[in-house]
């Protein structure tokens, strides 16, 4: 491996001359010093962070084309509400919280679905797709000082943008785009809003959320859990980029091994399976890892030409690496041009050392036989990559190994050491490397939150 002096300063770049998306940020020092570990279980810092994050930020309920038609909803569940996002008009969407104003009874029940208008079962009452208030059963008996309240579904702010639907319990915030920066414009590239979700998992994991998230925004660990990725992605030379309101992203070199480990330009079995995803026959080509990530960075822009993909506004770098972005507070997206995974990491409603990690993946559809879905997806055997038929949320309960694929198996069952860990005595406080810079910046907007009035 190369070991020349690791400059935190500058830190890694992409190329020697980094161009447009791929540009870093000039280097914002967050400090050395350590956290208190009591955020990570404390029930009483658990309470704050909904009253100070949870309630303040914009949060991803879903993707677009999860409500396509009118009257299309999804059924957003965060903490201890439920709120539901409706397409009431073609080009328009609507959120509320999942409660009728008569009693308080939950709406809706199913994670999506699609009605004609709204019902609540107990009493009734019926609502708009945009929550107005439709009929009040029997409402000659209701006295005309009870009837002169609101009688609508209770509003949530929401926005439709990069390809998902953002809701806030905030109504002062900022808009979406504002709240993303510069990150909307690189979102805006994949064109999410063309793109289906093709697979949906919730897991149940024994940790806190912030110990969940924390392990999927850095490749310093890669090595050593996960030592299959180490012929396929670069862990080590990762340009890191920090932004306000607590954007961050990595990218994550692929078809490049790993560094770490010796013969790092050789074409390995990793590279071979990419190599053939793409159409080129691996026994034939000649050339090394290098040449390699070449010939797939072009093989790809000739399928652009070939299905009219538009790959002409992706850089190289996109077309074959990860551009992985944090959207504070809880979510990773790993962009690609055939797709974005989705990470999400919700926190339990009452219990800091239990979270649902959540994954989904949007892929890009191409009505073309020639096209297909990139074997790296690692999609399970008879998965209806079709996007006519949006899939049910497979939901593994907390004790179950998930089927999520070897990688985030492992983290599932990895990540309650951790959590455990950070529990005793012993512990007092994380040790961050300059690799973990986005550990050190997210915690540095939580505390931004917090310290808040």
């Amino acid at each position: 491996m190369d070991k020349r002096v690791f400059d935190y300063k500058k830190r890694w770049q992409i190329s020697s001359e980094p161009k447009g998306v791929e540009n870093t940020t000039k280097f914002q020092d967050f400090g050395t010093e350590r956290i208190d570990p009591d955020r990570y279980v404390s029930k009483n810092f658990m309470d704050a962070e909904w009253d100070k994050i949870w309630t303040k930020t914009w949060l991803m309920a879903c993707s677009s084309t999860d409500i396509k038609e009118v009257g299309d909803y999804f059924n957003f569940n965060i903490g201890k509400e439920s709120i539901i996002v409706m397409r009431s008009s073609e080009n328009s969407v609507h959120a509320f919280y999942n409660v009728c104003p008569h009693r308080g009874n939950r709406l809706f029940f199913d994670d999506f679905g699609f009605v004609k208008d709204i019902g609540c079962r107990f009493h009734g009452w019926k609502f708009n797709l945009d929550g107005t208030n439709q009929q009040v059963t029997d409402s000659e008996t209701f006295r005309e000082e009870v009837l002169c309240f609101d009688l609508d579904l209770s509003k949530v702010k929401v926005e439709e943008e990069c390809g998902f639907i953002w809701v806030s319990m905030n109504d002062n915030i900022v808009s979406v785009r504002e709240y993303l920066g510069e990150v909307a414009e690189h979102l805006d590239l994949y064109k999410i809003n063309k793109m289906n979700v093709i697979r949906h998992a919730k897991s149940d994991w024994a940790a806190n959320w912030k110990t969940g998230l924390e392990s999927f925004y850095e490749t310093y660990h890669l090595s050593f859990i996960h030592p299959q990725t180490q012929g396929m992605m670069e862990d080590y030379y990762v340009p890191i980029d920090t932004w306000a309101n607590g954007m961050n992203r990595m990218i994550v070199p692929f078809v490049e091994p790993s560094k770490r480990q010796e013969g790092e330009n050789l074409v390995n079995e990793a590279t071979n399976i990419m190599l053939a995803d793409v159409g080129i026959e691996p026994s034939s080509f000649d050339g090394n890892a290098v040449d390699a990530k070449k010939a797939i960075q072009k093989k790809k822009r000739e399928f652009s030409n070939k299905f009219d993909l538009g790959y002409e506004r992706y850089t190289d770098a996109q077309l074959t690496d990860s551009f992985v972005y944090g959207i504070f507070p809880n979510i990773q997206l790993g962009c690609h041009p055939e797709g974005v995974f989705v990470h999400k990491f919700m926190p339990h409603p009452n219990d800091p050392e239990l979270f649902t990690y959540e994954t989904f993946i949007n892929y890009r559809v191409v009505d073309n036989p020639d096209y297909h879905v990139p074997a790296w997806f690692g999609l399970p055997e008879n998965t209806d990559t079709s996007g006519k038929n949006r899939p049910e949320i497979t939901h593994y309960p907390l004790g179950v190994k998930p089927d999520l694929g070897e990688v985030l198996d492992q983290d599932a069952e990895l990540i309650p050491f951790v959590q455990d860990g950070i529990r005793s005595r012993g512990f007092k406080g994380p040790l961050w490397s300059e690799q973990e810079l986005r550990l050190r910046h997210f915690h540095f907007q939580i505390d931004q939150y917090m310290n808040s009035d």
